[in-house]
């Protein structure tokens, strides 16, 4: 169960990365990056990052960037939070499928799917 600092981190994290990630598409129209969850290890040394991409077909390409690009998200949280937390997390970051999933759900309800209900 997650303890009431690893929560307020969390949502701290969450809010401040949503903030950086927005800034830096913002020349990207067509391109929608939501930052749907962030858990934080017990000791706080870990930050997993879910991100839902729109369109899917931008997802691997991107989470690789993200990858690549850890030191300097992190320095650019460290900048935002350094009053708030003492050491900022190393960051990893997982593609949130739950809106495909959704929708596969939706499509075989519908009876549109490979494998109709009934």
């Amino acid at each position: 169960m997650e303890s009431n600092r690893q929560h307020k981190v969390s949502q701290l994290i969450q809010e401040e990365f949503s903030a950086i990630v927005q800034k830096q598409l913002q020349s990207h129209k067509n391109l929608l990056v939501t930052i749907t969850d962030v858990k934080v290890t017990v000791d706080l040394s870990i930050a997993k990052i879910y991100m839902s991409i729109f369109p899917s077909e931008f997802r691997e390409p991107l989470l690789k960037e993200f990858t690549e690009n850890k030191p300097r998200f992190r320095g650019e949280l460290g900048n935002k939070l350094a009053k708030s937390l003492r050491m900022i997390p190393e960051l990893q970051f997982y593609a949130d499928n739950s809106l495909d999933q959704v929708a596969r759900i939706e499509k075989e309800l519908k009876g549109e799917g490979d494998n109709p209900i009934l």
